[in-house]
């Protein structure tokens, strides 16, 4: 089995970032080299010149379920999204951003403003793209359950006279593109179970069986795994099912969630990369509990928490232990500081719950007992906080008893999981209104250090370091999900989140900017 691991960090290249280090209680600065500009490119093509391929290709996708970007939350579904749509920017496995659908951006010096003027594509019905589309489209995707949180900072989105999309924010804000890999579609269409985009492929479901075409006249071009001229689509039924006809070589590659209840374990022949989702798994403290008021219990209660166990025992490898709020592949995930706050065989946490005298006092670990392996996983951790010196109870309550039990905090500590954005903005915990804001979380000086982590990219450090030493918010892990394909089909696949199909046009962001 082959499992392709990302080994480069890569930063966003905007106008305002200010330099940082990699040294012990400084800003974290990322090392490595982002894409380069392919020097060959003219822009983009009006007519890509059709290919010869005998790739053969056989996907599988749920029928009943929507197509529509905004409102799909199917992986499966999902996962044929990047040959369908595109983006203003693309975000690859290390969140480094690249510029798709927008051919140049303007950012003001406040970073409170940005205008996007869209490339001269066109979409697969062979009509031209527009602003109105772009603004349309991400009008809708603040509107939907998916996208929404990503809007979090967006004051206004309008039209500019000069045919771009105008994006205010609230707070100044340095890395805004990379939240910007959202799809675009005709905005006749936003509403629509199938809309048109401007991929290279697009979905003729007039025969018998539905399939992926490539689209001949693509506006751009670009260097795909994925060549065939056609992608056959078989009806989905289960996860099981789609493990089924994958092991019977009927399927080319299929993703797949080993964080679900339903998943099913593949055992043939195949190669396997993981592609991260943005699931965070976390616990959260009642700052009102008798226990986890007391600030030295509360910040020692990272160093209990064995996370790569976890992550082995349940996750089979598709998930990334977390001492830090934030995806370890993230540019600014700091290594240095991380080791500061891991898992020290529940040492620290034991010494500073005897020094409260708090040692042998119960607490209540709250769960959602609908989803079976966070319920194992509580356990777990319920365990290793037992034998630190507490004694947990167990509160493990279906999803609209837990929900209720979090508003009403009746619980000291709650095992949450939520979808971060690709930026890893924290504000949902920490603001008074956040909807993460959940047994007190929101404090004014975290939230602070959020805005500043987002106008500078430096000030993630710091941001790190007073979440992990205040500890109400203590991180176990991120998920991925995992993507199975025949082997030697598609060996050069770079799975991102939300773009199993991930590509580059070529084009960099510094080249996009307009300066001046």
């Amino acid at each position: 089995m082959k499992k392709t691991v990302a080994l480069i960090l890569s930063c966003l290249l905007i106008a305002g970032m200010l330099s940082g280090c990699n040294q012990e209680d400084k800003p974290y600065e990322p090392t490595g080299k982002g894409l380069t500009w392919d020097e060959d490119y003219t822009g983009p093509l009006t007519q890509q010149e059709e290919e010869v391929s005998d790739q053969v290709l056989n996907l599988t996708y749920y029928p009943d379920h929507t197509m529509n970007p905004y409102t799909c939350t199917d992986y499966t579904n999902r996962a044929l999204f990047t040959l369908l749509y595109q983006s203003l920017f693309a975000v690859d496995r290390n969140y480094a951003v690249t510029p798709q659908l927008c051919k140049q951006y303007a950012v003001s010096e406040d970073l409170k403003t940005y205008v996007f003027y869209p490339e001269n594509a066109t979409f697969s019905d062979g009509s031209a793209l527009n602003a109105q589309d772009v603004l349309t489209s991400l009008e809708t995707a603040r509107d939907s359950d998916y996208y929404a949180g990503r809007f979090t900072q967006v004051k206004e989105m309008t039209l500019t006279d000069d045919g771009g999309v105008q994006i205010t924010l609230t707070t100044d804000c340095e890395n805004l593109p990379l939240l910007l890999d959202i799809p675009i579609v005709k905005a006749s269409q936003v509403q629509l179970d199938r809309p048109v985009g401007t991929g290279p492929y697009y979905l003729d479901s007039q025969g018998a069986t539905p399939v992926l075409r490539k689209n001949t006249n693509w506006w751009c071009k670009a260097d795909m795994v994925v060549t065939a001229s056609a992608i056959a689509l078989s009806d989905a039924q289960s996860p099981a099912s789609i493990r089924d006809e994958f092991q019977y070589e009927k399927l080319s590659l299929v993703c797949a969630d080993p964080g679900s209840d339903s998943y099913a374990d593949y055992r043939c022949d195949y190669e396997l990369w993981d592609c991260e989702n943005g699931l965070f798994l976390y616990l959260g403290c009642n700052v009102e509990s008798p226990v986890f008021s007391l600030p030295g219990v509360r910040s020692a209660l990272t160093f209990a928490i064995d996370r790569d166990t976890l992550v082995e025992s349940y996750y089979r490898g598709f998930a990334r232990s977390a001492t830090l709020p934030a995806s370890p592949l993230f540019p600014y995930y700091s290594d240095v500081l991380a080791e500061k706050y891991a898992y020290d065989g529940g040492e620290a946490f034991t010494k500073a719950v005897t020094d409260a005298s708090v040692t042998g006092q119960t607490v209540v670990l709250l769960v959602n007992k609908d989803d079976s392996l966070r319920l194992r996983v509580a356990r777990d951790i319920g365990e290793m906080l037992t034998a630190a010196g507490l004694v947990v109870q167990m509160s493990e309550l279906s999803t609209s008893s837990y929900k209720k039990a979090l508003q009403q905090k009746q619980y000291d500590l709650y095992l949450g999981q939520t979808k971060l954005s690709p930026n890893m903005d924290l504000t949902a915990f920490f603001s008074t209104k956040g909807a993460m804001n959940y047994g007190g979380m929101s404090d004014i000086t975290l939230y602070n250090l959020c805005n500043q982590a987002l106008a500078n990219h430096g000030n993630y450090y710091s941001l790190h370091k007073a979440v992990m030493d205040d500890g109400r918010l203590c991180p176990v892990l991120f998920r991925s999900y995992a993507v199975y394909a025949e082997r030697g089909l598609l060996t050069g696949l770079t799975p991102a989140r939300d773009s199993v199909f991930y590509y580059s046009l070529g084009k960099t962001m510094e080249k996009a900017l307009i300066k001046g």
